[in-house]
């Protein structure tokens, strides 16, 4: 399971994440907990996913698939 910001310009975060996963050969199950507004030269806002609703993709996405790590 993956825990973390998105980054829209795709070179860090969760993109970047799931990149290394798939290269790795194993399943991305993704907990987002910000959305910026970025690109290769800064990051312009930061909106971040209340913990309640980081919570909740965890427990929810879990009861169903279970992660290995």
């Amino acid at each position: 399971m993956i825990i973390a910001g998105s980054d829209s310009s795709g070179g860090a975060g969760i993109q970047a994440d799931i990149k290394t996963a798939t290269c790795l050969g194993v399943y991305s199950m993704t907990a987002l907990t910000a959305v910026t507004i970025q690109n290769t030269r800064g990051v312009k806002s930061v909106v971040p996913i209340p913990e309640n609703e980081i919570y909740n993709q965890i427990i929810h996405t879990t009861k169903d698939i279970k992660p290995d790590a």
